[in-house]
């Protein structure tokens, strides 16, 4: 059937956007070297006289000599390292290229712009399309790529959206192709593009399939429905000239680690907020601005920090700020850590190194600077001490009187308007921003402006927090964003009904939460403290922490094999960690390992010599804490349990975390900030993250939904995971009802071989279902999701062996009717669930689906009679069909690379017989014995036709596009067709060049010579015209062969 929408009418829409957006469109055919208006070679990926022209254009001032200099820095690589000479290249484009140039007075420094930034309409924008570019032993063609000034810096690859095997996925495989065919390319790349028309995804040079984003708004104030093409969305929202060269300029970062280097990109929520953010601040810091620069507010888990860091560089280049200093506030030392690593692995766009205050000396220092400047601190520097000279007995370090440094009594450091406070989490009540530390901070900076990021809401009653800030600037909740596939959502489980605890210890733990939780005074903290005191000896029994040591490792262990990933522990104090950690280990010593890189569970916390003897192999320095913080971060690591009291439930980003297990009374923002530990987007098969509750925090997640929504957030911060479960057993049941005629179950009576014999006889089952194979096969994916997000819930442990044998058959299934899932690959279908091994199956047991039919694995290449035969004899019909048909459809498909005719011919012929089959009008046995098998023996039979006619494959292939016609056969005989075959194929490889099927001069020498050729040997007048097209497009399909031919 003929595709509705094809891939070249995708292709025009996409360029007819681009120039709409004021783009210049130009055919790569005509600028190729053979084109009509050559200007590169094949091998050229910069349009270099554009590139001269541009350069010329945007630096008047500068002289030849250095603009030369510029143009051959720029082409000039000394690094083999692809992400290397692409950093470098960005560099060039956003700051300018530096130059060395000879003038009277001597050798100056002088800088060379590539791209007006401020100016969009100063450069040139060209969209291109059927470009083709040669390196190495490689010849590809990009769909689209864009061009600033000659620079080839967006690659746009498309795919039909109408085809279900062209998938966006599949565009991002094809881009992942060009990286390694035609690296050359992505020396200048900026964007990515994959999209098959509706949907549409974007990302750098290192992204992978998970990070690559969707752009869901055309103007950053309304995100458009899902009705509305994502493509267009995504073109006029981020590829309109203004706000591309502002992505390219102040939205892309190297982020840069100890392992390696990430070139990260904006996502649209990102973009708007930052520019938003901005201008508010702008704005507040203006000679009669009120100083508050507002709120952003990003659900946990959305790239809070990477938005500072895109924040803090725009600011910077502001003009507007007049080189602003940032102070970077937050209230813990490891969350000033972490978000100060961020920031230092970013430098480059802030085009500065930032500075961490150790104490209040260095702190008042570094804030006296006359402009300029990005400050990390925490807030407690601010915070007044009143006794002086006070010995600290644990670091034997003397504590300074704070009125000397900064304080109310003090002089303020620094009376300008352009220092900028950019405060993380802005809601903790820590900042006390009337009356505590903050006080202080605003006494020293008198006219600084406060802007707050935030991953969770500020309180409706928070009134000081608003009064520092103001109001928000931007929103991005929980429902957009795991819409947006930014995050994924959260299920929670409480795991107190598994634990026997008696009815009076339950209700004692929960009257000293209740009470504890609370609201209280923070003046009333020894009181405070006593109660904590009284219920972390409840919880940190004995008894208590081995019922629950003993469930952790149940559960995870159970959660693993579905779902390979890591958990966080929460304890209520130290002791408990530890006190958990023993009996952890007791039930798995193998976890335990002294060493730092070894062991397989670990406690995180910090403490000191006093602490008690048990305490001390946990007690590590900063250095340490964070080797074991990038083990956990690091899929492949063996560390997969970490205990934490405080710390890492902020800030702390591993993608792989798939549990919280939570044995500590907590709430509001802190409950809200450590569930996100587990939203975090990491492979295809990470549906959700999930929380486990073992103290009872339901209520307080009640309370912070409430709070959520009334602040104008949508979306809960958690899903009970029994909607999970309710969804997988329906699930199960549709399966179940769909197989309600088959006794499946005793499949789990046999031993191992009877087993592999009894999985095809299910399939042939499902088969002989109208429509069962595709419902069998959808059902079964969406179980296994519910199911790695359920277990190890009993009914998920009930149903495991069910699951197992579904997912066996699935699989079974899908490789049998070929279907392609969307696009994605075997390893991505299995990544979803890891292959569920159970003592009811082993994946190993069925390793081949002709194995599995008890049929020994056909040569395709020929489809020998012996295995025609036993195919023919095979007891499961429904089977046998459908394993011809997909070896038939193979041998078809093969064809289509080689011969247009004969492909059409017993494609037509395939699926007529198909839609007689389904109609009804032959039976299974019928249809494979009187139609399948027979058709198999046709395929082999034209084979030898061409051996017959002593002919190789693409003579036959000209010899099958003369033969279509029946009169030409009677009239010339076979002898005479197959040398007008033979000097056709001469005639058409001499004719081809590069680019040749789309270029129409080529294409008319070429139709000529044909119809020279036809009319030499006699072929008959009235036909010549519809062979002379059969004929070109049998040469079109052939033509990467006959190209390479030629090159040889």
């Amino acid at each position: 059937m003929k595709n509705s929408i094809t891939e070249n009418e995708i292709e025009e829409i996409a360029i007819q956007y681009l120039v709409g957006l004021g783009y210049e469109y130009i055919s790569g055919i005509d600028i190729s070297p053979d084109g009509d208006i050559p200007e590169r070679q094949y091998n050229d990926v910069v349009l270099q006289n554009r590139l001269r022209i541009a350069i010329d254009r945007l630096n008047p001032t500068l002289n030849y000599e250095a603009k030369d200099a510029a143009f051959r820095k720029l082409l000039r690589f000394e690094s083999t390292d692809a992400l290397i000479s692409n950093e470098t290249v960005h560099k060039y484009i956003t700051e300018g290229i530096e130059v060395e140039v000879r003038l009277e007075d001597g050798v100056r420094g002088q800088q060379v712009k590539i791209i007006d930034f401020e100016n969009p309409e100063n450069n040139e924008f060209l969209v291109i399309n059927q470009l083709t570019i040669i390196e190495g032993n490689s010849n590809k063609r990009p769909d689209i790529i864009l061009f600033i000034n000659g620079l080839p810096l967006v690659v746009i690859e498309l795919k039909n959206a109408t085809d279900e095997n062209a998938t966006v996925k599949s565009a991002f495989n094809q881009l992942q192709t060009y990286k390694q065919d035609i690296p050359s390319l992505f020396t200048f790349n900026e964007i990515l593009i994959a999209s098959d028309g509706w949907d549409a995804l974007c990302g750098t040079i290192t992204s992978d399939w998970s990070r690559f984003m969707s752009w869901k708004t055309k103007d950053g104030k309304t995100t458009e429905d899902t009705l509305q093409p994502q493509m267009e969305v995504m073109f006029k929202g981020m590829l309109n000239k203004s706000t591309l060269l502002d992505l390219i300029q102040n939205f892309i970062v190297f982020e840069k680690t100890d392992k390696k280097t990430l070139k990260k990109i904006a996502a649209y929520h990102q973009f708007y907020a930052v520019n938003k953010a901005v201008e508010s601040t702008v704005i507040a810091s203006d000679k009669g601005g009120n100083k508050q620069g507002g709120v952003v507010w990003h659900t946990q888990g959305s790239g809070k920090s990477l938005s500072m860091v895109f924040y803090s560089g725009k600011l910077i280049l502001e003009p507007r700020m007049e080189n602003p200093t940032l102070v970077i506030l937050t209230d813990r030392n490891d969350l000033d850590d972490q978000l100060f690593e961020t920031f230092t692995n970013c430098n480059q766009l802030l085009r500065q190194m930032p500075q961490q205050a150790n104490d209040r000396k260095h702190l008042r220092q570094i804030l006296t600077v006359a402009s300029g400047g990005i400050v990390f601190t925490t807030i407690q520097k601010f915070m007044p001490i009143i006794e002086t000279n006070t010995t600290d007995t644990e670091n034997g370090h003397v504590s300074e009187p704070s009125v000397e440094y900064i304080g109310l009594d003090s002089p303020s450091l620094s009376e300008r308007r352009n220092i900028v406070v950019i405060a993380d989490e802005a809601h903790r009540s820590q900042y006390d921003f009337i009356d505590g530390y903050a006080k202080h901070l605003r006494d020293a900076l008198p006219n600084a402006t406060f802007i707050g990021f935030t991953g969770t809401p500020i309180e409706t009653t928070d009134k000081n927090t608003q009064a520092v800030f103001g109001n928000y600037v931007d929103i991005y909740d929980i429902q957009q964003a795991v819409k947006d596939k930014a995050t994924v959502p959260i299920f929670y489980e409480s795991r107190l009904a598994k634990i026997n605890f008696d009815d009076a210890e339950r209700a004692t733990i929960d009257d000293q939460f209740e009470e504890l939780t609370e609201s209280e005074e923070l003046s009333n903290r020894q009181k405070l403290r006593a109660r904590w005191s009284r219920l972390e000896a409840i919880v940190g029994n004995e008894d208590r922490l081995n019922k629950i040591a003993e469930d952790i490792v149940f559960h995870f262990e159970n959660r693993n094999s579905v779902l390979e990933g890591k958990a966080m522990i929460v304890c209520m104090s130290r002791r408990i960690c530890v006190d958990l950690y023993d009996a952890i280990v007791k039930i798995r010593p193998q976890w335990h390992n002294e060493e730092d890189d070894k062991g397989e569970i670990k406690v995180i916390m910090t403490g000191s010599s006093s602490d008690t003897l048990n305490m001390q192999p946990h007690i590590r320095n900063k250095p340490r804490r964070k080797a074991i913080g990038d083990r956990l971060k690091n899929p492949s690591d063996n560390l997969r349990l970490v205990i934490v009291r405080d710390m890492w439930l902020t800030g702390f980003d591993a993608p792989c975390l798939h549990t919280l297990y939570i044995d500590k009374p907590m709430r509001g923002h802190n409950l809200m900030q450590a569930i996100a530990r587990v939203n975090r987007v990491f492979t295809e098969g990470k549906e959700g993250g999930l929380v486990v509750d073992y103290l009872g925090i339901a209520q307080e997640l009640k309370l912070a939904l409430a709070e959520y929504t009334a602040s104008g957030g949508e979306g809960s911060p958690t899903l009970d995971q029994e909607l999970a479960v309710a969804k997988m057993l329906e699930l199960h049941e549709a399966i179940e009802y769909q197989l309600r005629h088959f006794d499946y179950k005793k499949f789990f009576t046999l031993n191992a071989e009877e087993k592999l014999k009894f999985i095809p006889v299910i399939v042939d089952y499902i088969f002989s279902q109208e429509n069962g194979e595709q419902s069998f096969v959808e059902n079964t994916k969406n179980l296994l999701k519910a199911f790695a997000i359920s277990v190890p819930h009993e009914k998920a442990l009930e149903i495991r062996d069910d699951v197992a044998l579904f997912q066996a058959i699935k699989t079974r299934l899908v490789k049998i009717s070929d279907r392609n899932e969307g696009g994605r690959t075997d390893e991505e279908i299995d990544t979803a669930i890891k292959q569920i091994i159970s003592s009811a199956i082993s994946s190993d047991n069925v390793v081949d689906i002709f194995d599995a039919a008890g049929l020994k694995k056909p040569n395709i290449e020929i489809l020998d009679d012996q295995f025609l035969e036993e195919l023919k004899n095979l007891p499961q019909k429904n089977l046998a069909v459908e394993l011809l048909k997909k070896l038939l459809k193979g041998e078809i498909k093969k064809r289509s690379k080689i011969s247009i005719v004969e492909s059409k011919k017993f494609s037509e012929m395939l699926e007529d017989a198909i839609a007689r089959y389904h109609n009804g009008m032959i039976d299974t046995v019928e249809f494979l014995e009187q139609v399948l098998i027979p058709f198999a023996k046709q395929i082999k039979e034209s084979d030898k036709k061409g051996e017959k006619l002593g002919l190789d494959y693409r003579e036959y292939a000209f010899y099958t596009a003369l033969e279509v016609n029946d009169s030409a056969v009677s009239i010339l005989g076979d002898e005479t067709l197959k040398h007008i075959a033979q000097e056709l194929l001469k005639s058409v490889r001499n004719s081809t060049t590069i680019d040749w099927t789309i270029k129409e001069s080529v294409q008319a020498d070429l139709r000529r010579n044909i119809r020279r050729i036809l009319r030499k040997f006699g072929y008959p007048p009235d036909l010549q015209e519809k062979a002379v097209e059969t004929v070109i497009n049998q040469a079109k399909m052939l033509a990467e062969d006959l190209v390479k031919k030629n090159a040889n």
